[in-house]
């Protein structure tokens, strides 16, 4: 029976010669070979140097864990040898080592190893090791988090750099991860010994095309911690996908990386307009998800008061609005509008509360729901903040309060590129598609051209020039309808509707096929102050946009207030019964 041991994961010596591990555990080794044709010299005898190749093999197994943990902290390499060869084997016999651990002293120890052939001695072995902390890259890592500022109102040093300065920061970051998660993963080794691509072969930005691209499968096939390039003993945290469309994928972070995503978020929060000793409502919700904890330690970071609400008991949401007088919210941007109904139905004018500003994100929003939120709120500005929790969660890239013209990627540590999703081609800045991004820093869980589904363009940075902007997130390719041959998403329905005073910004989009063709209702609530009839009336505007703007036929059913679920963090706004039953999902 063979047993495994995680030195031989990356073995590949060990592999081309075919060992056997009989008994692999600390203080005693047993492993078999077969001799190979390849192995013999011009006589058919072993050649010397693999028998001295497989001795040292079961050296290793009676020297280490077998436990991962353990075997990450340290492990026992060879000091020296004495060796005896006594006999000769030849080709298509079968070889046998046997390792005993005999002394240790410390750091240092003394193996025993036979090599037999049957019932012949083939060689004897006494081998001295050392114990040593095992190599995490052979690349120098060239990142190491900042301290916290001395201002944390002041901009970050790397958030001024040039096109030119983050470019050159970005090669050599980006050299060390690919070099980091090749050694460290070994999903990412595998990925690239079957595509012919070597860590080695990044001499430039460009070359990272050279790398395939990754996405959520790659990350579910490691489920739940083959995808860590750290020992478990180095993790402090672990938070996962929903898991809605399958398996949840999971993230790490090491302390490190608590710490760059702290600052990143204290970034974005500066950036969008949240100033140190604000007080700050977090409505984003807590757990698994990384919105809550992600936003709640970078306005820590940023030095703000954080009160950690978290998502649903909305009513507890406005009371504790109104008794704290927070300065900013953090939510999802449907949820805010969930609050500001709340705040109707309860007699208050969301205008009269303390906020000045809201960062909104998890979830793609247009313009027109920026409009409806300000205009709801009065004196509150709305910034975005992205993130995915495969890359970070928030924080990736944040809008500036001044501008409130996208968000600006934070360079320094991702870089973003924007894919063709049909054919996987590199598109130019400005050509709309799908955002691919490459982690730079992170320790736990290295990211490499992973495939986000978020369809935007990059545009050239305004407020902070060295690193590109975000242009709105139009949809995600996985939430995109064909709808009779034309594709649309709920981010273009949103933009239509809210061009209608009488329609709300809540709606729904229902897909059946009762026949042989898929149809499409919009399922929108009337404004409280509108009638029925001048909604209904708005709706059949909404119907003829929707034909001529995006060019699809659809049904418009108008609905009273409050009569659609409410969002209490990402909105659903997609429900397809095309292939079951209305109610069955």
């Amino acid at each position: 029976m063979s047993v495994t041991h995680p030195m031989l994961e990356r073995d590949h010596a060990s592999d081309w010669m075919g060992i056997r591990v009989l008994t692999a555990q600390l203080g005693h080794a047993i492993i078999e070979m077969d001799i190979k044709h390849e192995m013999v010299n011009g006589f058919g005898i072993i050649h010397g140097g693999m028998t001295f190749a497989f001795a040292d093999t079961a050296f290793a197994l009676a020297c280490n864990h077998s436990d991962p943990e353990l075997y990450a902290q340290s492990i026992t390499v060879g000091a020296g040898v004495d060796v005896n060869y006594i006999a000769s084997a030849y080709e298509g016999q079968t070889l046998r080592a046997e390792a005993n651990l005999t002394a240790q002293y410390g750091r240092n120890s003394i193996v025993d190893v036979t090599v037999t052939c049957g019932d012949k001695l083939i060689a004897e072995f006494r081998g001295r090791g050392r114990s040593i902390k095992p190599p995490s890259c052979s690349v120098e890592n060239p990142y190491t988090p900042a301290p916290r500022a001395a201002d944390p109102g002041a901009p970050d040093p790397e958030e001024l750099m040039s096109r030119d300065q983050i470019e050159a920061l970005q090669f050599e970051r980006l050299r060390w991860t690919l070099h980091y998660a090749y050694e460290n993963v070994p999903a990412y080794k595998e990925l690239y010994d079957e595509q012919g691509v070597h860590p080695g072969d990044f001499k430039e930005l460009d070359d990272l095309k050279l790398f395939p691209y990754t996405d959520k499968e790659f990350l579910r096939k490691a489920y739940p911690f083959k995808a860590f390039a750290v020992p478990m003993s180095d993790v402090r945290r672990i938070h996962a996908s929903s898991g809605t469309t399958g398996q949840p994928t999971v993230v790490g972070y090491t302390e490190n990386d608590i710490a760059t995503w702290s600052a990143l978020v204290a970034r974005c929060f500066r950036f969008s307009g949240i100033k140190p000793g604000y007080k700050v409502h977090n409505a984003y919700g807590y757990g698994l998800f990384t919105g809550g904890l992600g936003a709640h330690y970078g306005a820590e970071r940023l030095g703000a008061a954080v009160i950690p609400m978290s998502g649903g008991q909305t009513e507890k949401q406005v009371q504790l609005i109104r008794d704290f007088e927070p300065d900013a919210i953090l939510s999802t941007p449907t949820y805010l509008l969930t609050i500001a109904d709340t705040f109707r139905k309860l007699g208050i004018d969301p205008k009269e509360t303390s906020l000045k500003t809201a960062v909104l994100g998890a979830e793609p929003w247009t313009e027109e729901m920026r409009r409806e939120i300000e205009v709801t709120f009065g004196t509150l500005k709305a910034c975005d903040i992205y993130g995915l929790s495969e890359v970070m969660g928030p924080g990736v890239a944040g809008e500036s309060f001044e501008s409130q013209d996208g968000s600006h990627i934070w360079e320094d540590h991702f870089r973003p590129e924007i894919i063709d999703p049909f054919d996987d081609t590199v598109l130019d800045l400005g050509r709309p598609g799908e955002l691919v991004f490459t982690s730079l820093t992170k320790e736990a869980l290295p990211i490499i051209r992973y495939r986000t589904h978020d369809l935007t363009r990059l545009l050239p940075g305004t407020a902070r020039p060295g690193h590109r902007r975000l242009g709105r997130i139009t949809g995600r390719s996985d939430d995109m309808i064909i709808l009779r041959g034309v594709n649309l998403f709920p981010s273009q329905v949103e933009e239509l509707a809210l061009q209608q005073p009488e329609l709300s910004p809540h709606f729904a989009l229902e897909l059946t096929r009762p026949g042989r063709m898929d149809e499409m209702t919009v399922r929108i609530e009337r404004r409280e102050e509108f009638t029925l009839e001048a909604a209904e009336e708005a709706g059949k505007r909404l119907l003829h946009d929707i034909k001529t703007k995006i060019g699809s036929t659809c049904r418009i059913e108008v609905l009273d207030p409050d009569v659609l679920p409410r969002s209490v963090g990402k909105i659903r706004r997609i429900y397809d019964y095309r292939n079951k039953p209305k109610g069955d999902e």
